[in-house]
C-alpha cells in the first residue's frame, strides 16, 4: 500500500502520481489534500499519512509532496518507523531505497515537473533495499535511536 499526502503546492503533481500508480495496478490511499486550497497546512496531511505508514513500516510506503519537500520530510520523520527521504533526482531516489530502506519518498513540487517526478517515483518504487551489512546495521541504528527518543 502506498499512502499519498500533499498540500496545495503539491496537489497537481500528487494527482498525476496517483493516476500513474493506479494505472500500474498499485494500491493507493490518498490522505489529502483532496482539493486545491491555498490555506491548507502540509502538517495535517503528512501526519495522517505518516500514521498509516507507521502502522506497518516494513510493508507500507508513502509519497509526500509539498512546495519545498522540507516540511513534509520533517513531519514524516517525527514518527517511529518512518525513514523519509527528500529526493530531487533519480540517483537520490535509488540511494534512499538501496542504502537507507526509505519508506517515504518526499518530493519538492516547486522544483519538479511531471516527467521528472514520474522518473523519480519509478526508480524509488523499483529499487529494493540492498540489505548489505553496513546498510542494515545503519537502519538498525536508526531504529535504536527511535527507541530511545520516542517513548
Amino acid at each position: 500500500m502506498i499512502y499519498l499526502a500533499c498540500d496545495h503546492r503539491g496537489f497537481q503533481l500528487k494527482e498525476v502520481i496517483k493516476k500513474s500508480l493506479i494505472e500500474r495496478g498499485i494500491e493507493v490511499e490518498d490522505m489529502g489534500a483532496f482539493a486545491y486550497d491555498p490555506q491548507d497546512d502540509y502538517t495535517d496531511f503528512a501526519a495522517a499519512a505518516s500514521i498509516k505508514v507507521a502502522e506497518n513500516p516494513s510493508e507500507h510506503k508513502g509519497i509526500f509532496l509539498c512546495g519545498s519537500g522540507q516540511g513534509m520530510d520533517i513531519v514524516a520523520n517525527k514518527f517511529r518507523g518512518i525513514r523519509a527521504a527528500l529526493c530531487w533526482d533519480t540517483d537520490e531516489a535509488r540511494k534512499s531505497r538501496n542504502d537507507d530502506d526509505a519508506n517515504v519518498l518526499v518530493l519538492a513540487a516547486d522544483e519538479s515537473d511531471e516527467m521528472k517526478t514520474r522518473g523519480i517515483v519509478t526508480v524509488w518504487l523499483e529499487t529494493p533495499f540492498s540489505g548489505e551489512e553496513r546498510h542494515a546495521r545503519r537502519v538498525k541504528e536508526i531504529s535504536d535511536i527511535e527507541g530511545k527518543n520516542f517513548k
